[in-house]
């Protein structure tokens, strides 16, 4: 609702003074950072010069301090640089709350705080306790949790604006209703190349994900166009404001792509937050795995699948399915019963070493440590007890340990025994096991399993540094990836976020999210988002009807554009350009989205001479939106303002193929065309 004319000329007179403070403090503050700079130089020159004349206490405390200044400049110009990002809009909404004590309170909030000369709040950070009543209450009784405790009143007024360049240009008043008039505008605009913050129309089931402290996991399950990732995002930033002992090097994201990662790296620093660590699981794979040259990507596995290039599906199933974790853990418990040494053997010429006293020790003295790393102790302990105490002779005794075992440290040997034993409820002929092991690059599927065996025997890579885990698109995950994640990181809080729906992975399915929560080792919530904020109404229904849905609460208002059916096309390239050049004089952004990517390259080929397009695959790691073909299973995470979904007659997507369908079309914001 738009205010009085009295109440606009009032607000234009804050935004003014607010801006001139702004200005001020960013001078005073660049000058300050300017100087930090000099005399952090000039100390760190000081301390070179007369490093020989300081004793070991003194040189200690130098560098202590030394350290101290440099995160208090570094800190400083974090902020400066918060400052900077909203130097043209410096806030976007406000509240009035009257607490229980009839005191009045007029928050104006940004991206960030701004204090005056007297040190009072003018612009309170978003991720402030009090700001929560903006997101979670329309007018009336309010109350939030700060840490002092939790603090009720009325909350008199919500109030948004649009500034661009310090000018206001509109101030509305509004309830927490979805269809406020910011919410609307926002949606209505056209994608932009990467993912934008959303700070200014988040929603009250999304930030009861954004916002919660009490819980160590949270397990999300958000519908096609919920804003999963936007919310992860922002999760992140709450967490980094919130939680002084967290930086962003303690933040690690699995992203389902390297496109993906690319798509966000705006949205953290636009938030004035420095961007985290990020990796995909075949990344990981191939930073534990050192036996290979290549690990095949997520992205590269599905389309084995998806192309119909996978021999023998079954067996990847069952390589795939939780049955496999059971007979690999039956098969190790019992490989590790029927190791030992063989024989006596003299290090030397007269240091005896006794079988029953090595069997004793392995089985016994270290048996809490996974198998190869009991042999590595007790090499170092032989070591320590015949040489007084020196490792020197380790790498000696190591070797005649493993000369006088009967099992040695070889993973594809070992995984080789484990497919012709018993234990594996599959057979598979002596070809098909070699192939598991001995390709390089790695399948996928495979690559989980040499992961599992190796961290089962070796030990998996602890990640002590990183302290919050986020896991997006959960669903493409099977259990196995879950344990190996669970063994890296035991020390870290997980936010894990994804949508059965739109699971890709052929081979694994679940029911409902909630499954994961026996697999995390601390109580786990699990939260849905119901609302979906991308397509307009007339997509929603047609991809409703992919899957049989009808709980789908579509924002967006009507834009009155039909999904559009191409069948029997005469001439496909005269049809598909002119669809082309349409969608491209309505929308910023377009995406031709095929099945696999070998349709995506026959597409390009028939296009790239007569329309500006760009071919994007798994390992693309830029791309520009305007005009981009790409394979559905690489499509995931990302939004178009319109979309062709294609696929050739002849590879038409099957009932069993139906959630990438979805997947694809869902990526649409507001026009979407079918051809075939």
């Amino acid at each position: 609702m738009a205010i009085s004319e009295e109440e606009f000329q009032k607000e234009k007179k804050i935004l003014r003074k607010v801006s001139t403070l702004l200005e001020k403090t960013l001078q005073d503050l660049g000058q300050d950072v300017i100087q930090d700079e000099e005399n952090l130089t000039e100390f760190k020159k000081m301390m070179w010069e007369n490093a020989s004349s300081f004793d070991s206490g003194e040189a200690s405390q130098a560098l202590y301090a030394t350290a101290l200044e440099a995160d208090k400049a570094y800190q400083k110009q974090k902020y400066f640089k918060r400052l900077c990002t909203i130097k043209d809009k410096p806030y976007f909404a406000s509240i009035v709350f009257k607490d229980e004590e009839g005191e009045i309170y007029n928050i104006y909030m940004a991206l960030t705080y701004l204090k005056d000369a007297d040190s009072n709040n003018i612009l309170y950070d978003w991720r402030s306790p009090i700001c929560s009543l903006f997101y979670d209450y329309e007018t009336g009784p309010a109350s939030y949790k700060a840490p002092g405790g939790t603090y009720s009143g009325e909350l008199k007024r919500k109030r948004q604006y649009k500034i661009e360049k310090r000018k206001l240009l509109g101030v509305f008043d509004n309830s927490l209703n979805i269809d406020d008039e910011v919410l609307q505008e926002v949606l209505a605009t056209e994608s932009s190349e990467k993912m934008k913050n959303v700070v200014n129309t988040i929603q009250q089931e999304q930030n009861q994900v954004i916002r919660n402290l009490e819980d160590h996991n949270l397990i999300v399950q958000g519908i096609a166009g919920s804003g999963k990732t936007t919310v992860a995002l922002h999760r992140i930033a709450f967490l980094l404001y919130r939680l002084k002992e967290l930086n962003s090097n303690n933040i690690l994201i699995f992203s389902p792509n390297n496109i993906f990662t690319e798509y966000i790296s705006d949205v953290l620093p636009s938030l004035g937050e420095d961007n985290t660590l990020q990796t995909t699981f075949a990344d990981y794979l191939m930073s534990f795995l050192k036996e290979y040259h290549e690990i095949e990507d997520f992205s590269d596995f599905i389309s084995r699948y998806y192309s119909y290039q996978e021999e023998n599906p079954d067996f990847v199933e069952y390589k795939q399915s939780d049955h496999i974790i059971d007979d690999i853990d039956a098969f190790i418990e019992n490989f590790l019963d029927n190791c030992k040494f063989l024989h006596d053997f003299k290090e030397g010429d007269k240091n005896l070493i006794l079988k029953n006293d090595l069997n004793e020790m392995l089985h016994d003295r270290y048996e809490k440590l996974p198998l190869f790393e009991r042999v590595e102790e007790m090499a170092e302990k032989l070591s320590s007890n015949y040489y007084k105490g020196s490792s020197k002779k380790k790498a000696t005794f190591l070797k005649l340990l493993y000369e006088n075992a009967n099992f040695k440290k070889d993973y594809k040997e070992i995984i080789k025994e484990f497919y012709s034993s018993d234990f594996c409820r599959m057979k598979v002929s002596e070809k098909e096991i070699r192939k598991c092991v001995e390709r390089d690059p790695l399948h996928y599927e495979d690559a989980l399993i040499f992961a599992y065996f190796k961290g089962r025997l070796e030990g998996f890579l602890y990640e002590g540094r990183i302290k919050q885990v986020v896991i997006d698109e959960a669903q493409d995950y099977n259990k196995l990836q879950y344990i190996i994640i669970n063994n890296i990181f035991k020390k870290a809080d997980f936010t894990i976020l994804g949508d059965i729906n739109q699971n890709i992975n052929p081979y694994y399915h679940y029911d409902s999210l909630e499954d994961l929560k026996p697999l995390m080792k601390e109580e786990s919530k699990y939260i849905e988002l119901l609302k979906t904020y991308r397509s307009s109404p007339e997509i929603i229904e047609y991809t409703n009807k992919i899957l049989n849905l009808k709980h789908v609460n579509a924002i967006r208002k009507e834009n009155n554009k039909p999904v559009l059916i191409r069948k029997d096309v005469k001439d496909l390239k005269e049809s598909l350009i002119a669809d082309i050049k349409y969608l491209q004089d309505q929308y910023k952004s377009m995406a031709i989205i095929t099945k696999d990517d070998k349709e995506a390259f026959k597409l390009y080929e028939l296009l790239k001479e007569d329309v500006e397009i760009s071919l994007v695959e798994a390992n693309s790691k830029q791309f520009k939106k305007e005009c981009i073909i790409i394979p559905a299973y690489v499509s995931k995470g990302l939004e178009f303002d319109s979309v062709i979904i294609y696929n050739d007659r002849t590879n038409s997507y099957r009932k069993n193929e139906k959630n990438l369908l979805y997947v694809a079309c869902t990526r649409c914001q507001h026009e979407l065309i079918i051809y075939n």
